[in-house]
């Protein structure tokens, strides 16, 4: 047979300790006060023990995260300077999203500024300079093409001026050739095929003498 379970009072779970609510939430200046003056006393860590002895009810993480980000004395705000920029440009490509990292390079910047700047700014910077840098090789590359198919014209100009030229001379490696003194030795004639010449030699005879 199996027991049969007891059953607690109401009034027994009714004053059973409840878990402590923890706030959300923006922070007060007091609490900032509190926190600030606890850690100068017990330095920045431990940070459950911590919110204790301040006396707030924040979690320990809640705590760090404030003191981090906007109760350190030398914390910097805005103004990132060029020089940031480029060092957290450059940062943020050999290491990724790792923002802690990154403001750990940059003295007094957070990393929640970090990360906020990144997504606000330098990522939108960065895509509009890669656009830009997309468009000018874009009309590089076109100009070349131009001035490739203006080069192939003006190539294939010149060679069919060339071809004409040939045509019209008989070619550069033509093998006709002409010698006029060829033309006008009758040395190696027939005197009979000579005889139409006749007639015109003597008409040249008789205008020589009447001259």
């Amino acid at each position: 047979m199996t027991a049969k379970r007891e059953h607690k009072p109401i009034e027994a779970m009714t004053n059973m300790p409840t878990k402590k609510e923890i706030s959300k939430g923006a922070w007060a200046p007091e609490e900032d006060k509190k926190l600030a003056e606890v850690i100068a006393i017990h330095g920045a860590k431990r940070w459950k023990i911590i919110a204790e002895k301040a006396g707030l009810n924040r979690c320990g993480k809640s705590c760090r995260l404030r003191w981090l980000n906007y109760l350190r004395p030398n914390i910097k705000r805005g103004n990132i300077s060029d020089q940031e920029e480029d060092l957290i440009i450059r940062l943020h490509k050999l290491l990724g999203n790792r923002w802690s990292l990154i403001a750990g390079r940059l003295p007094g910047r957070t990393d929640n500024e970090v990360k906020n700047y990144w997504n606000s700014h330098l990522c939108k910077k960065i895509n509009q300079k890669e656009k830009q840098s997309g468009a000018s090789i874009g009309e590089e590359s076109k100009g070349e093409k131009r001035t490739t198919e203006k080069a192939d014209t003006v190539e294939v100009t010149r060679e069919e001026k060339q071809s004409s030229c040939n045509n019209y001379t008989g070619g550069e490696e033509s093998n006709t050739s002409f010698n006029v003194d060829d033309f006008f030795d009758f040395s190696n004639e027939d005197r009979l095929n000579l005889e139409w010449m006749s007639p015109f030699l003597e008409m040249d005879g008789r205008f020589t003498g009447m001259s």
